[in-house]
């Protein structure tokens, strides 16, 4: 890899990863315990953003809750996959 590159990188504590879910939703409840289980291990910060208090989160990606934003980027929906979470926050 580049020295251009590496510099580039942002290391995990530099990531935010951002959960947008509703209250009540189970597969919401599932992806925040993988969430914020990856966070610590990673030393990541999370948030979460309720879908039905932000209009344009809810125009975006109703039909796709819950959804997993890295640095404001989608990287999933429905279901989280901890090892492909801990991959993309540790690259």
């Amino acid at each position: 890899m580049s020295a251009l590159l590496r510099r580039m990188r942002k290391k995990p504590a530099d990531r935010v990863v951002t959960l947008v879910g509703k209250p009540g939703c189970h597969l919401c409840d599932d992806a925040r315990t993988v969430v914020k289980e990856v966070c610590e291990e990673t030393g990541a910060s999370w948030e979460e953003k309720d879908i039905d208090q932000d209009e344009e989160l809810h125009r975006e990606y109703w039909e796709q809750i819950p959804v997993v934003l890295i640095d404001n980027e989608q990287h999933t929906f429905w279901r989280v996959d901890p090892a492909r979470l801990r991959s993309a926050l540790l690259s």
